[in-house]
């Protein structure tokens, strides 16, 4: 799936999304949710909870998802994230957040629409495409 992004798509993303890399994300579950959307055999979608792994951060997670291009706008992110939500709720987690590009406004009403409430800004942390600094919105959900 990584391999056939359009630039559009990781646009607001953190490449490189080598082999490597996503062996690093997939591997090991420990302390992780991880959620693949298929059509057939293809992975069309990547959703994974990163718990962290210290008692002063006990039930807190991070989350990324990634929705090919070809997947957008029909509601599968939505779906990825409420099964994430009540995969972690189960799981006992207390609380998850997410970093995402303040100029990624279809993720960011995705967020929204389940739940995750807007936090905090950090100001010019995401080098863009355009070669300019972007604002990074901070957002978190209490489960």
């Amino acid at each position: 799936m990584y391999a056939s992004l359009s630039p559009e798509a990781i646009k607001w993303g953190l490449p490189p999304y080598d082999r490597a890399r996503i062996e690093r994300w997939t591997s090991n579950p420990t302390n992780s949710i991880i959620l693949i959307a298929r059509l057939e055999e293809t992975v069309v979608g990547h959703l994974q909870v990163f718990q962290f792994p210290f008692d002063r951060r006990k039930g807190v997670a991070e989350l990324f998802i990634y929705i090919h291009q070809d997947f957008q706008n029909a509601g599968l992110g939505t779906a990825m994230m409420m099964r994430a939500i009540e995969l972690a709720k189960d799981q006992g987690l207390h609380r998850f957040g997410l970093t995402v590009v303040a100029d990624n406004h279809r993720a960011i009403k995705v967020y929204e629409k389940v739940g995750f409430k807007k936090e905090g800004t950090a100001r010019d942390t995401f080098y863009g495409d355009d070669e300019r600094y972007h604002d990074e919105v901070q957002m978190g959900i209490t489960l």
